[in-house]
């Protein structure tokens, strides 16, 4: 049986089970507590769990994401709640120095079993300091897994996996898609980490996307196959570790290959993807690789900039049409 649920839910469905599953499972982050979340993510977790394990702190990020990192590498199982991931650049000493270097400088004797969760990317007229996309800033360092999906029962999934991992686990979310829905199966769901999802089957070319920008990948399929275009579109879902062979397969396949990338293009999600295609599956193109990104400059705040800046239906489908070369 499957229900209609929205992100937001199945993210709080994810930490209420594991929570029961697990009594050394508690969540921690601003507001999480008595105000039910920034985001309602955490909605009713307090009255379920008390004040033990669902804990509101102060505006310090640095300060509780340490907390979490020492609670982890004593036996507990942390799930820190960033009340967006633009916050967190002031913990990245605790994420990448302690919480991702745990397990090598230990030698393997410790682990570090903590998650790190929330919204990453742009939510509209946020301007320049709350709008960035942080996964390639993440999966960027060795020692973290890096999950980034919207489709409401693999964020279920993935999230619950997460929360079992031994090592850290960063969880982007998106702002605006927490009331994003979709079927999610009752009961166990457990979505492995590391593995791509397609999205919709093709044969002309491959879309790779990842968060929100899958719908915008998906749009763009819908009107491309109204002009006889039959497009693949994967899901990234994890961005470390990065599936790689799915995608192949699917350049295999259809030859041409775009990506959408909500971050910036340089050094980022788009250029790692770009660069191992070459590497694995350069005798399958008939095109070069597209990548379509954000603009590479900070997010404005106009909302007619806003939807320059961003990727979108249209950009994918000029790209689409280069690599076909129409």
């Amino acid at each position: 049986m499957s229900r209609i649920l929205n992100l937001r839910d199945a993210l709080n469905e994810a930490m209420r089970e594991e929570m029961r599953r697990d009594e050394n499972v508690f969540l921690m982050g601003e507001e999480v507590a008595e105000y039910n979340g920034a985001y309602k993510v955490s909605k009713g977790m307090l009255d379920e769990f008390g004040p033990k394990r669902v804990i509101d702190t102060p505006i310090a990020e640095l300060g509780f994401a340490g907390i979490g990192v020492g609670a982890a590498m004593n036996g507990l199982k942390p799930i820190v709640e960033f009340m967006t991931w633009n916050f967190a650049v002031l913990a990245f000493d605790q994420i990448v120095n302690n919480a991702a270097k745990t397990v090598s400088q230990s030698a393997g004797e410790f682990h570090c079993p903590i998650v790190f969760r929330g919204p990453s990317g742009s939510a509209g007229q946020l301007a320049q300091q709350h709008s960035q996309t942080f996964e390639a800033w993440m999966a960027n360092t060795p020692g973290l897994k890096v999950i980034s999906c919207i489709d409401p029962a693999d964020a279920k999934g993935l999230l619950k996996s997460a929360i079992r991992d031994e090592d850290p686990v960063c969880v982007m979310e998106s702002e605006i898609m927490y009331g994003f829905k979709g079927e999610v199966p009752e009961g166990e769901i457990l979505v492995p980490i590391g593995k791509a999802a397609i999205r919709r089957e093709g044969s002309d070319v491959t879309i790779v996307s990842f968060n929100k920008m899958i719908e915008v990948a998906k749009s763009a399929a819908d009107e491309l196959a109204k002009d006889g275009i039959s497009a693949e579109v994967i899901d990234l879902r994890t961005i470390r570790p990065l599936d790689y062979e799915t995608i192949v397969e699917s350049v295999k396949k259809t030859n041409r290959l775009v990506v959408v990338d909500e971050s910036w293009p340089f050094s980022g999600v788009s250029a790692e993807i770009t660069y191992e295609v070459q590497k694995f599956a350069f005798d399958y193109l008939d095109a070069p690789v597209v990548r379509v990104n954000s603009a590479d400059t900070s997010l404005p705040y106009a909302p007619t900039l806003v939807e320059a800046y961003l990727p979108n239906p249209a950009k994918v489908i000029a790209a689409v049409n280069q690599v076909m070369y129409r």
